[in-house]
């Protein structure tokens, strides 16, 4: 080896174009430069202030007829699903304020003026869809809206007073054209005790699309590609188990974690009954995509 080909000396990393940093021992510190910052002591521990006068608003856009030419089926059981969310929020602080079988027109109205609204004094922000949804899309009455359009309305640079506080999207459709098929054999499937047939019914299908920015949570249904459960009576599995979780824990158990729980509940169940028989005795299993950059806990607001 050449004396121009010498090799570091040990404790040195190599580095394209950048000097040499002194360090206080007197070493030289070489530092690749996608990684020269200030490193700084986080706390793991971290909580969003969730102490504001209000919790926040909460639009659930709750879909179960649609526009004939749309050819899309009547999502039966959804009443339930709309009914359920709205005790389940309520009784966790927000201000629920429903919508049902909208236009799209109306609906990005509906959300335009909420991302215009002063959340300066609110904890968080929520907004639920219970619908069908196709190619990064939800469906309204009449037309299909694009999920990154709706999101985007929520960015820092659009809603400046819900800058650092959670967003919370949550989408209760299907993402693909698949079932899931049971691994294991048992099933532990809470059974109805209600009068009529309980049918098993799909969602149509929905692919997630990540909003840009922080703060945002996006919780789904359904794992992409797959079909989402619901049951004719009772309503979807997904809001079944994530309404009856946060009513036991919504208050005490962080909020990614109170999903977690919600992932195992649905995994949990199967179709038993359903006029597709391809789909008997298939699965499904939420998931959430999250850009929290804090821990969510809905304490109790003191009255």
């Amino acid at each position: 080896m050449s004396g121009s080909e010498r090799r570091p000396r040990a404790g040195h990393v190599q580095l394209d174009s950048r000097p040499i940093l002194p360090t206080t021992d007197g070493n030289e510190n070489i530092t690749e430069a996608d990684a020269f910052h200030i490193r700084q002591s986080l706390d793991p521990a971290v909580e969003y202030k969730m102490n504001h006068q209000r919790r926040g608003v909460a639009l659930i856009f709750n879909h179960e007829h649609f526009f004939w030419h749309l050819m899309l089926p009547d999502r039966r059981g959804t009443m339930a699903d709309r009914n359920n969310l709205k005790r389940s929020l309520t009784d966790l602080g927000f201000e629920v304020r429903l919508f049902d079988d909208l236009k799209a027109e109306d609906v990005q109205q509906k959300i335009y003026e909420a991302s215009m609204d002063d959340h300066s004094n609110a904890d968080c922000f929520v907004c639920v869809f219970l619908s069908h949804g196709v190619d990064d899309h939800v469906y309204a009455y009449d037309d299909k809206i694009k999920i990154q359009t709706i999101t985007d309305m929520f960015r820092g640079d659009k809603c400046q007073s819900l800058v650092g506080k959670p967003k919370i999207f949550i989408l209760q459709a299907c993402r693909g054209d698949k079932h899931d098929d049971p691994v294991i054999a048992h099933d532990s499937t809470d059974s109805s005790s209600e009068a009529l047939v309980n049918e098993t019914e799909v969602d149509a299908a929905v692919v997630y699309t990540l909003p840009a920015g922080a703060d945002f949570i996006m919780c789904y249904s359904v794992a992409q590609g797959y079909y989402s459960h619901r049951d004719t009576v009772n309503g979807s599995w997904y809001i079944q188990d994530l309404c009856e979780t946060l009513r036991k824990h919504g208050s005490s158990l962080e909020f990614t974690e109170l999903l977690t729980v919600v992932n195992r509940k649905v995994s949990y169940r199967r179709v038993d009954v359903c006029k597709d028989v391809n789909a008997l005795g298939k699965k499904q299993i939420p998931c959430f995509a999250s850009m929290l950059t804090k821990k969510l806990y809905f304490h109790p607001k003191s009255k």
